[in-house]
């Protein structure tokens, strides 16, 4: 039997219009990295485009709240991995954490935890999911042990 794959990743280089004075990634170019990275993780690995179902249906998700750590600086032109997995899924969000690895995934740069909630584009209110939305990523949820602090989840990352 094949075990499902709960932690998708991809390649990405920094470029120069994203980088500060220093040639450091901006701090906030690293949350643009991370959600483009998910959503080419729920097209790639998923074959799941949230334009389309949003376009389709009216429904999405949208940001709730966002919670990162900066650990190590992503330099111009450095290749980097970011991770995505599903934490938690219930009834109206879905957290997700992101991380932002080194070329070799040896050092982690930094973690990002996010809350997506399931909203409707057309009454512009949170909705809760439709079961087919549960059944769909609930087999992805990838929970933590314990719960902990983003904090915490970022020193756990950095000893590796």
């Amino acid at each position: 039997m094949q075990t499902l794959n709960k932690v998708w990743e991809t390649k990405y280089s920094v470029r120069f219009p994203d980088c500060d004075p220093f040639n450091h990634l901006n701090n906030s170019r690293y949350i643009d990295y991370f959600i483009n990275a998910r959503e080419d993780h729920l097209l790639k690995f998923h074959h799941f485009n949230v334009y389309e179902l949003a376009r389709d249906t009216g429904l999405s998700w949208v940001i709730g709240k966002n919670e990162i750590v900066y650990i190590r600086p992503a330099l111009l032109m450095e290749t980097v991995t970011i991770r995505s997995m599903i934490l938690k899924i219930d009834e109206r969000s879905i957290l997700v954490e992101m991380s932002m690895w080194d070329d070799q995934n040896i050092a982690v740069k930094a973690v990002l935890w996010t809350t997506f909630v399931h909203y409707n584009l057309k009454t512009q209110r949170p909705e809760k999911h439709e079961q087919k939305f549960i059944e769909m990523f609930q087999p992805y949820e990838n929970p933590l042990p314990v719960a902990i602090t983003i904090d915490e989840r970022a020193k756990q990352l950095r000893k590796g």
